[in-house]
């Protein structure tokens, strides 16, 4: 039974959520403001096909001020000179307001975003909130060596003394994806607060409100005044973030191609870029595997969850070819049970694509490669009776690494299913895409562990491990993109190293 409202408009959301989101949409060296932009962004709720919220775009001068408002707090404002402690505090009071905002931000999440009750519970919303108080805690640890580090004295000529500083990294541009539009913003907030450092976001204009009621809680928590800012805008504010002189670092989550085109901006003024650009990973199935209805579980959730919105979406399965009709069987199973529909009932596993375009882009590579001979092995197509934009979780079988839909980045709820010949042909397939993201492994334990071990990827899980932890870095190998985010390892990329000597007298 649903515990919140049918949410199909905003005025159907609680007054704690709305608060959240009324007002101007941008956030600019600690004032709101609404875009000044001839363009008007109209979000929709993906579960109904209705206007959520419209708003004007705003426009590059007034990106071009929150770069500038940003680069005045990190150089003149009081962020710089906080201390650990003092950075921390701030981070833990956001965590809490998270926390006592949690059903408000499940419901925007849900209304903006279509993602079942349960998973933006645990994914959307929870999940942020470990990660902010993660960055709370790093704040007081410090990077990988320490704020200070000293060095042993050498001893030529002229004998020298020497420290290592890590110092922040300056001012940092976020632009992120709508798949988990909070999360996306938290893994560049959380560790860039915590290192000292200033922030400008942009994020998808798909979802711009969940990004809004995350700013409207930094301004709650005593983030001071352009510390943290946030533009709701197109292509040329992005553009503006990506290429400001004032701005020293840039993180992109999204597709391989805005990944490029942001790689190619930052050139000009030789920024330090992070780029997570998605992937198509390889679910390995070992020939140890005897049930395999004690793995389809996960196999088929880790790529349709969030209906495939996900960029470690294990949605390449590779099976034994001599156990292949005996898991399509289990696959069979397992989605004739699983439940579409609006993502306010507890009931239902999957929601709806985020728009209709991208409902069609998904449909496409399934129809053209069922025109190309493979077969639906199950699910498939749009779902019945329901007005959003909603696709059945899909399992396509009969093709092989080759096709298309083996090749290309969906973010739908579509798997293949390919057998293979050899542990070492399942090896070649996995490494066989431009992509390097993550992978899953099922078998003997020992077995799966040594593949993981082989495999080229940011992240293996196996057996179904592989909750997101906060102090595992994520991140990927070839056209995945490259520099991480979260762990140490991603902490420590908002850092400069600064080496100071002295002659010791």
């Amino acid at each position: 039974m649903s515990t919140i409202p049918a949410l199909t408009s905003l005025d159907r959301l609680s007054s704690a959520a709305r608060e959240l989101i009324s007002g101007p949409m941008n956030w600019i060296g600690g004032e709101w403001e609404d875009g000044q932009s001839e363009h008007t962004n109209t979000i929709w709720n993906p579960s109904t096909g209705e206007v959520l919220h419209t708003a004007p775009h705003a426009t590059p001068s007034q990106a071009e001020r929150a770069v500038i408002a940003a680069r005045r707090a990190f150089d003149e404002g009081p962020w710089g000179r906080t201390s650990p402690a003092e950075r921390s505090a701030v981070l833990q009071r956001l965590a809490d307001l998270l926390e006592s905002h949690f059903d408000a931000l499940v419901e925007i999440i849900i209304a903006e975003v279509g993602t079942p009750i349960a998973l933006a519970r645990a994914m959307q919303v929870a999940m942020p909130i470990e990660n902010v108080r993660w960055a709370a805690g790093m704040a007081l640890k410090g990077p990988m060596g320490g704020y200070e580090q000293p060095l042993a004295p050498d001893l030529h000529t002229p004998p020298s003394s020497s420290v290592l500083q890590r110092v922040p990294a300056g001012v940092v541009a976020g632009i992120t994806g709508y798949n988990f539009p909070i999360n996306s913003v938290v893994w560049k907030l959380g560790p860039g607060l915590a290192a000292g450092c200033t922030l400008v976001f942009k994020s998808s204009e798909r979802t711009p409100l969940s990004t809004r009621a995350l700013m409207k809680l930094t301004e709650m928590a005593g983030v001071p005044a352009g510390v943290v800012n946030f533009v709701s805008g197109l292509g040329d504010v992005g553009e503006v973030i990506t290429t400001h002189a004032a701005v020293d670092m840039v993180m992109f989550t999204g597709s391989l191609k805005v990944g490029k085109a942001i790689q190619r901006a930052a050139a000009d003024t030789v920024k330090k870029t992070i780029l997570e650009l998605g992937g198509k990973s390889a679910n390995i199935l070992l020939p140890s595997i005897t049930d395999f209805d004690s793995v389809v579980q996960p196999s088929i959730m880790r790529f349709a969850r969030n209906s495939g919105q996900g960029c470690g979406s294990t949605t390449r399965m590779l099976v034994p070819r001599s156990q292949y009709d005996d898991f399509a069987a289990s696959v069979q199973r397992f989605v004739s049970g699983l439940s579409v529909g609006v993502p306010w009932e507890e009931s239902n596993d999957l929601g709806p694509l985020i728009r209709e375009e991208q409902r069609e882009f998904v449909a496409g590579f399934v129809d053209r490669a069922v025109d190309q001979g493979a077969e639906i092995i199950a699910g498939g197509g749009y779902t019945d009776g329901l007005s959003g934009y909603f696709y059945n979780p899909t399992v396509v079988g009969g093709v092989d690494n080759t096709w298309e839909i083996s090749r290309e980045e969906l973010f739908g709820p579509v798997g293949v299913l390919i057998p293979y010949d050899s542990v070492e042909d399942a090896i070649g397939i996995a490494h066989d895409s431009p992509y390097g993201l993550h992978a899953a492994v099922y078998g003997d334990p020992a077995e799966a562990l040594e593949l993981a071990s082989r495999i080229r990827a940011g992240s293996v899980s196996i057996n179904g491990g592989g909750y997101m932890r906060p102090d595992g870095p994520w991140g990927g190998f070839k056209l995945s993109g490259y520099g991480r985010e979260m762990g140490e390892d991603g902490f420590q990329e908002f850092f400069q190293v600064k080496h100071i000597q002295w002659p010791i007298r």
